[in-house]
């Protein structure tokens, strides 16, 4: 199974627009939260092993934080002609099987991947409420095969971070997972200088 691992974004990064939809057609745009005090954009995927291992705990985040304030964004940018398990339709019946409480929206163009710099999944962008980047690494060190637990430790440490005020963590893993799969001919050239 190829790793891939997530670019190094400089902190303080301004979260990029979108607006992009969901598997009911219904158009998610980043101003749609801008009273909320934190927001995570996550890139997932439907099929890759590094996502399928989470899923069910990035779900229970999702509900464990809202409360707090904190917003989650999932974005799934995969190729979905090459990849038809990425398709607009399958998007849908995960949100529906694995119970997601947050908007999980189609980046077709792959335009907002680039935006971000995303370059795996999951690659999580973790922002505060001036949509400043804070966090940029890990869900938790649990890989497929690795025997770890998934306790999402490293995001909820970050989470918790930012919801109370106090600075960013100093160590910040980098988030492991599948490529993004690029639309032939529409790879990036240099993700590391995404802004």
């Amino acid at each position: 199974m190829p790793k891939t691992e997530s670019n190094r974004i400089v902190l303080g990064t301004q979260a990029a627009d979108f607006k992009l939809p969901d598997s009911k057609g219904h158009i998610v745009e980043l101003s749609s939260f801008a009273q909320k005090p934190a927001l995570l954009v996550a890139f997932i995927s439907n099929r890759c092993p590094f996502v399928v291992l989470i899923r069910d705990a990035l779900a229970q985040f999702g509900r464990d934080y809202a409360p707090q304030g904190l917003q989650i964004i999932a974005i799934n940018s995969n190729d979905a002609d090459n990849h038809p398990e990425e398709s607009v339709a399958r998007i849908g019946e995960e949100v529906a099987n694995f119970g997601y409480s947050f908007p999980y929206l189609k980046d077709g163009s792959q335009e907002v991947a680039k935006a971000y710099g995303a370059a795996c999944t999951p690659d999580l962008f973790l922002f505060d409420a001036d949509r400043r980047l804070v966090y940029h690494g890990q869900f938790d060190d649990a890989r497929p095969g690795n025997g770890k637990p998934v306790t999402g430790a490293d995001l909820r440490a970050a989470a918790d971070a930012v919801l109370s005020g106090k600075a960013p963590l100093p160590n910040q893993v980098a988030s492991i997972g599948c490529n993004i799969k690029w639309i032939e001919g529409n790879q990036p050239s240099s993700l590391s200088n995404a802004a």
